[in-house]
């Protein structure tokens, strides 16, 4: 394999994704861009959990496919189009509808990221598939640190002109432009890993006669497999800080004046600890175990930061912390899965990971109806208690 160009592709990938994505960062802009349709603190969350949560069942269908292929980045060039198409229709239908019918602009934004995120779930299986034959599981874990170092710095880039555009146009037009130009620049990115040259997988399984028999094997496979088990718990523990993240940026407006420039200062410093992650999380690889243990503490110390103190210090502090978890609890789950998946069965593997763990992407509607009925203080605790006990199953992985 040609690591270097690989790795070059991959990287470029992270790159420009993370500049798009960075207008819609689910911690700071989209709750922002939704809240300016809607003060309902349950839409954020429903928007929050769409942006990262429509692809759950699609996986399970993509695996019982992709599992006999032996090509799949042709399905991925598929699930490329259809990101970047979907990605800007938002900034369209924000420019062409906006304020003039909130109802319908939340309507139509809720489609198009619904169609963003239902075909990550057949990109998903795809493009981790097509990572798993082109790297080794030492150089999986650099490239991928690599890939999230340069991701952090293009959402670094992504908060300042998120900021300047927010300062200097009005909402929601500025909206608009932000999803309208960070389309054409994930089109490079899209591009640039598409042009990787996929080895043929000799080594594939035969396709079940129908889903249903697919399903029924792949959930035996899970029954017989405790390890599996014990990933997959983790993982699903390691969504907890969605239960509070997309809100952290709507309790900040209440003791700090929010100007354009801060909030895209608050993208740069949640990028910054995640530059600084990935640097300490490729120098640990391939001990993911420790990588996993360790966002986990990251993370818990950014809500407990959060939970003590209003003052900006500690926001800035939990973002910087969140920043560096995010990336590490990346990086650990999709290796550690690597580490005990057979090759024939990596892509059910993936899936049923991806299926079950996407619960977790939606553990910010729950936490939006534990701000509305209980506050901030009982959200923080309880975001806080169930990352322990994530922590706690880390340290019983086995590997």
């Amino acid at each position: 394999m040609n690591y270097k160009s690989n790795n070059l592709k991959n990287v470029l990938h992270g790159f420009f994704l993370a500049i798009a994505l960075g207008v819609a960062e689910p911690s700071t802009t989209l709750p922002l861009i939704i809240s300016h349709f809607s003060a309902d603190v349950m839409i954020v969350g429903f928007f929050t959990s769409l942006l990262r949560g429509g692809a759950i069942i699609v996986q399970l269908f993509a695996a019982f496919y992709a599992q006999s292929f032996k090509l799949v980045m042709p399905y991925l060039h598929l699930v490329f189009l259809a990101r970047f198409l979907s990605w800007l229709s938002i900034g369209l239908a924000i420019y062409f509808i906006g304020d003039t019918n909130p109802h319908l602009t939340l309507i139509l934004l809720a489609i198009f990221l619904f169609i963003f995120s239902f075909s990550a779930g057949f990109g998903s299986i795809y493009f981790n598939e097509i990572l798993a034959k082109v790297f080794t599981q030492e150089t999986r874990g650099k490239s991928m640190a690599n890939r999230q170092f340069f991701a952090a710095i293009g959402s670094i880039l992504s908060g300042i002109a998120a900021g300047f555009i927010l300062e200097h146009f009005p909402a929601p037009k500025s909206y608009a432009y932000l999803f309208i130009v960070s389309a054409f620049l994930m089109a490079f990115g899209l591009l640039a890993f598409a042009s990787i040259k996929e080895p043929i997988k000799e080594n594939v399984t035969q396709k079940e006669k129908s889903f249903g028999e697919f399903l029924r094997n792949a959930f035996a496979l899970l029954r017989s497999d405790k390890t599996l088990q014990m990933q997959i718990i983790t993982v699903l523990l390691s969504y907890s800080f969605l239960f509070s993240f997309a809100y952290v940026i709507l309790q900040a407006k209440h003791y700090i004046t929010l100007t354009g420039w801060l909030v895209g200062g608050f993208i740069v410093i949640q990028m910054s600890g995640a530059m600084l992650g990935n640097i300490i999380w490729k120098k640990i690889a391939p001990n993911y175990k420790a990588i996993m243990i360790s966002s986990f503490l990251l993370a818990i110390f950014a809500f407990f930061i959060l939970f003590i103190s209003h003052h900006s210090f500690a926001y800035f502090s939990a973002f910087f912390a969140l920043g560096m978890a995010i990336d590490g609890l990346r990086i650990a789950s999709m290796n550690l899965l690597f580490a005990i998946a057979p090759e024939k069965k990596r892509p059910v593997y993936i899936a049923l990971q991806n299926n079950i763990t996407s619960i977790g992407l939606f553990f910010a509607i729950l936490g939006g109806f534990i701000l509305k009925n209980f506050g901030y203080e009982v959200l923080y605790s309880f975001t806080i208690a169930m990352l322990v006990l994530g922590l706690f199953f880390a340290t019983k992985l086995k590997i």
